[in-house]
């Protein structure tokens, strides 16, 4: 059966997979366009690039995060209810306890962040404090809690940093292209150079999205198990997930990067985009589940 640290030892092997796969894409569209403006300066920067951005994704994207969408750490006399909710469940999760914050946003929702379980944070949105019971909140709270214990924070905090980057990388080339300049260099070897960057300036934004996708979906399953029998009432959290998903109000601090952090879809339903790129499994299958668990 899963637990609260199954998948612990293979998320960090995605999140050393990706972090490889990202700096050998990086080097490749570096290489490609080194060769297309004639100037090897270009790789080089490209190598520089890949490696700040990779060490700077693991220890400082939840920090990223966390000021992307405004979060305000939470004090005991501020949100005592909240405090010792989470104080109670880590205890009981055996974990230490997580720097908590407030997002300011209607939408009722909540994410947890952080490379490790020593320097997580869970983050959650005046909007999920004003329609939840104690009871729903505990199984919000315990879902969230099993993704720092699975270290599902550090694959999810850290694909933000990366897709984002990918896609201005991306963005950057489509709109440069039209300067680029041979240097004396044969012009039908620079024109295939030339189109293969096109080429990867209008794949990268897709291949980034893949992976997000790819990470997401299965993980919410595996962390509303363990969050039900971290509270041992799985219809705290089922009845949670149906006043979220039916409150029908959309974020006002998300985006499409960082959709996935959260415990149900960011935006309100609706909008063919928002469909297309759906971070999260069905919620009525995610209720279903954890009211089987109850039987």
């Amino acid at each position: 059966m899963a637990t609260l640290y199954t998948h612990q030892s293979t998320n960090v092997t995605k999140t050393w997979v990706l972090l490889t796969t990202f700096f050998v894409l990086v080097i490749g569209v570096g290489f490609v366009f080194s060769q297309a403006y004639g100037n090897s300066v270009i790789l080089y920067i490209a190598v520089a690039i890949s490696l700040i951005m990779n060490v700077g994704s693991y220890w400082y994207s939840d920090k990223l995060v966390l000021k992307m969408v405004r979060a305000k750490p939470v004090t005991l006399e501020e949100y005592m209810e909240l405090w010792n909710i989470v104080e109670n469940l880590s205890i009981t999760a055996g974990l230490p306890m997580p720097k908590l914050y407030i997002v300011d946003d209607p939408s009722p929702n909540a994410f947890a962040t952080g490379r490790d379980k020593e320097h997580a944070a869970v983050a959650v949105h005046t909007g999920l404090m004003a329609i939840l019971n104690k009871t729903e909140l505990e199984g919000v709270l315990a879902h969230e809690l099993s993704h720092v214990g699975n270290r599902d924070t550090l694959v999810s905090t850290v694909v933000i940093v990366l897709v984002g980057f990918v896609t201005i990388l991306s963005d950057f080339f489509l709109r440069t292209g039209r300067h680029f300049g041979g240097g004396g260099r044969d012009n039908k070897i620079q024109g295939i150079f030339l189109l293969a960057g096109f080429a990867l300036s209008l794949l990268a934004p897709l291949f980034a999205m893949m992976i997000q996708l790819a990470i997401s979906r299965k993980r919410e399953f595996l962390a509303d198990a363990s969050g039900a029998l971290l509270t041992r009432y799985p219809e705290g959290l089922a009845s949670a997930l149906e006043k979220i998903s039916g409150a029908g109000i959309p974020s006002t601090t998300a985006n499409h990067a960082t959709a996935h952090l959260y415990i149900a879809n960011p935006f309100a339903k609706g909008g063919a985009m928002n469909k297309l790129f759906m971070t999260h499994p069905p919620v009525v299958e995610r209720i279903a589940n954890l009211r089987d668990m109850a039987v």
